[in-house]
């Protein structure tokens, strides 16, 4: 799929929705930092598409990269944009768990359990299996699992 979004934007550079999409499949390459790079630069190709999508992709980047600090901004602005969407509370609640914040996350946890039932879901598409354990070990530690 990589090869195939790179090539559209080799056709349009200015293909907003094709950067993003490619800023997505690089964070679950294990690339968080191309995937920031590319959904910022949708982003400014489409400045008044909606950015709670985006915003959780780049929150979700620095997650992988344990930049807690800046991954909780983003985060923050991307469920205000979007409250439902369960993915963007796991990678919040897990970075606050990883800031030692527990209060925080679990608060999070609590707001994600009136969305869904699954809390600790299938990270498989994180393809680094390191990357994948620091968002599942954060967010178990925020739903108070034993490890």
């Amino acid at each position: 799929m990589m090869a195939l979004v790179d090539r559209a934007l080799v056709l349009n550079p200015n293909f907003a929705r094709g950067w993003q999409m490619s800023g997505i499949l690089r964070m679950w390459a294990g690339q968080p930092d191309i995937a920031i790079e590319h959904v910022d630069a949708a982003l400014r190709l489409s400045p008044r598409a909606p950015v709670g999508n985006s915003l959780s992709v780049i929150g979700t980047a620095h997650l992988i990269s344990r930049r807690f600090d800046e991954a909780v901004p983003k985060l923050l602005l991307a469920m205000q944009q979007n409250p439902t969407n369960p993915q963007t509370h796991r990678v919040l609640a897990s970075c606050y768990a990883h800031m030692g914040r527990l209060d925080d996350a679990r608060e999070v946890v609590e707001r994600l359990r009136a969305l869904t039932p699954v809390v600790i879901p299938d990270a498989s598409w994180l393809r680094n299996a390191e990357q994948r354990e620091v968002f599942l070990s954060g967010l178990r530690l925020a739903a108070g699992e034993v490890e």
